[in-house]
């Protein structure tokens, strides 16, 4: 099984560019909304930690976010908390996945939580940074003190470059996207 992890900041379309390849993926972000909404130890490990902030089941985000306001080295404790649950998702993801030929990983830190071994693919999501800060503010939920705060547990845009293996320029052009994907596609399969 090839296994490719898509980087790239947030907002660079890096579910987008996951799900045009054709093949399993496994979305980090929709798995901690899942664990978010129904696993209730780990509401339970997050209240007990965090008493004043944490009281709604399912763990409510506008809880999470006065959290991570009120001081952004919080996410780094939640991280502790919700990662591990991520990271055993994942094994099983792989696990039910294992004749595939090929799996895509939209995990946001992977390179950051060392998850990536020397034969992953690595795929990373370059898109101008203006482009990406209007497409943000129009999402549900739009803080830019939580995206700065975010942005700060991971790993510099430069380094991350240097560890892919390709690199897609996002445009935000749907077709010169998918025919880029489609080329780096084909070129892992041969």
């Amino acid at each position: 099984m090839i296994k490719i992890a898509i980087l790239g900041d947030i907002g660079s379309g890096k579910t987008y560019v996951s799900n045009k390849f054709g093949y399993p993926v496994f979305n980090a972000d929709e798995e901690v909304a899942n664990i978010y909404k129904k696993n209730k130890a780990c509401f339970s490990r997050l209240q007990k930690k965090f008493p004043k902030f944490i009281n709604t089941y399912p763990i409510d985000k506008n809880e999470l976010k006065n959290l991570i306001l009120k001081n952004p080295s919080n996410i780094k404790k939640i991280s502790k908390i919700v990662h591990p649950l991520v990271r055993l998702e994942m094994k099983k993801f792989l696990k039910r996945n294992v004749r595939k030929k090929m799996v895509i990983l939209d995990i946001p830190l992977y390179v950051e939580n060392k998850l990536n071994q020397k034969k992953d693919i690595l795929i990373y999501v370059d898109a101008n940074k203006k482009e990406i800060e209007k497409r943000l503010k129009k999402r549900k939920g739009y803080n830019k003190k939580i995206l700065e705060s975010l942005k700060k547990i991971q790993m510099p845009k430069h380094q991350k470059k240097k560890k892919a293996n390709y690199i897609i320029k996002n445009t935000f052009n749907p077709s010169k996207l998918n025919k880029n994907i489609k080329n780096i596609k084909n070129n892992i399969l041969i």
